[in-house]
């Protein structure tokens, strides 16, 4: 099977497990910048514990799904954003002020729009979940 875009792949994955009800997916492959994307949101509350595994064909991950995620994708293209767009795009992925997040990656390493604003970086949109 060809992979284009692993986290667009892995957090399909995770909306079609959350939407059967299930409490468990597996994803592969894993990549330290989908393990950044997951620790984001499992700090925000949407995923539960992940348990990383190494097997003869890469590394898997076994996900505990909450039931919380309404939707979540991948953003693509990934825009260049600068800390002014950031209302913008949050009008575009997000329902409602305040409610969901968007992940960039930045100069700073991947965080969220909201860290980012903070810290007055701007950066490459990569995914959203509410």
């Amino acid at each position: 099977m060809a992979m284009n875009d692993p986290i667009a792949d892995a957090l399909s994955k995770i909306l079609n497990a959350e939407k059967g009800g299930k409490t468990e997916v597996e994803v592969t492959p894993v990549s330290n910048t989908l393990l950044h994307i997951f620790d984001i949101l499992k700090d925000h509350n949407y995923l539960g514990d992940y348990e990383l595994q190494d097997t003869t064909r890469g590394r898997l991950l076994k996900l505990n799904l909450l039931g919380r995620i309404n939707k979540c994708g991948a953003i693509k293209p990934r825009f260049p954003v600068t800390v002014k767009e950031f209302d913008k795009f949050e009008q575009r992925f997000l329902p409602a002020v305040g409610f969901g997040v968007i992940i960039i990656t930045t100069s700073d390493g991947i965080m969220t729009l909201s860290d980012a604003r903070k810290k007055n970086i701007g950066g490459k949109l990569l995914a959203f979940c509410y």
